[in-house]
C-alpha cells in the first residue's frame, strides 16, 4: 500500500500544471514574487425565461420582489467570498464588483454583466465569473416558482486586462 504523502521517485520533472507541486499534489500557486497591478476582469451570464416572467422581472413585478437587487447583491457577496467557494483561488483585496442586467425581451433573455477589479498579485477571473454566476443562481430562484422552465444557459470570460498575460477580450 502506498503513502499518498511519499513522492513516487519515479516522477522528477516540475507539472506544467501551475495547481500540481512536483508530486503532482494540488498546491496554491505561490504569488509572493509577482508585484501589484491593477486588474480588471468582466464576466457574463444569460439566464432565458418566457415573456410573462422577463416582462415581471423588468418591471420589478415579481412576486418576490425586486429580483435585480437581491441577484446583485448575490454577486458582489459571492465576488467577495471566491476563495471559500474555489478551493485554490488566491484571496485578494477587490478594489469595486458591480453586476449589471440587460433585458432583450425579443431574445427573452437577461444578460448578467459582473465587472470586478483590483489592485494585486493576481487576476480577478474568478470574482466576476462568482458574481455573474450567483447573480444567475438568484435571478433563478427568485423566479422558479413563477416558471420552473427558466435556465441559466452561459457563464463566461468578456474581458480581462492587468498582469503578465495582458489583455483578453473575448470574440463572440
Amino acid at each position: 500500500m502506498s503513502n499518498p504523502g511519499k513522492a513516487k521517485s519515479s516522477r522528477k520533472a516540475a507539472s506544467p500544471l501551475t495547481h500540481l507541486d512536483e508530486q503532482g499534489r494540488a498546491r496554491m500557486v505561490d504569488i509572493s514574487g509577482k508585484q501589484p497591478t491593477a486588474r480588471t476582469a468582466i464576466a457574463a451570464a444569460v439566464v432565458r425565461m418566457g415573456p410573462r416572467v422577463l416582462q415581471a422581472v423588468a418591471s420589478g413585478a415579481a412576486p418576490k420582489g425586486d429580483v435585480f437587487a437581491a441577484a446583485r447583491i448575490a454577486g458582489i457577496m459571492a465576488a467577495k467570498r471566491t476563495p471559500e467557494l474555489i478551493p485554490l483561488c488566491h484571496g485578494i483585496a477587490l478594489s469595486s464588483v458591480t453586476v449589471d442586467f440587460i433585458p432583450d425581451a425579443d431574445r427573452g433573455e437577461i444578460a448578467i454583466h459582473a465587472r470586478a477589479t483590483t489592485m494585486d498579485r493576481t487576476g480577478v477571473e474568478m470574482e466576476a465569473m462568482a458574481a455573474a454566476a450567483v447573480a444567475a443562481l438568484t435571478l433563478y430562484d427568485m423566479v422558479k416558482g413563477m416558471d420552473k422552465s427558466v435556465e441559466i444557459a452561459s457563464v463566461r470570460l468578456l474581458h480581462k486586462d492587468g498582469g503578465k498575460s495582458g489583455v483578453y477580450q473575448r470574440r463572440t
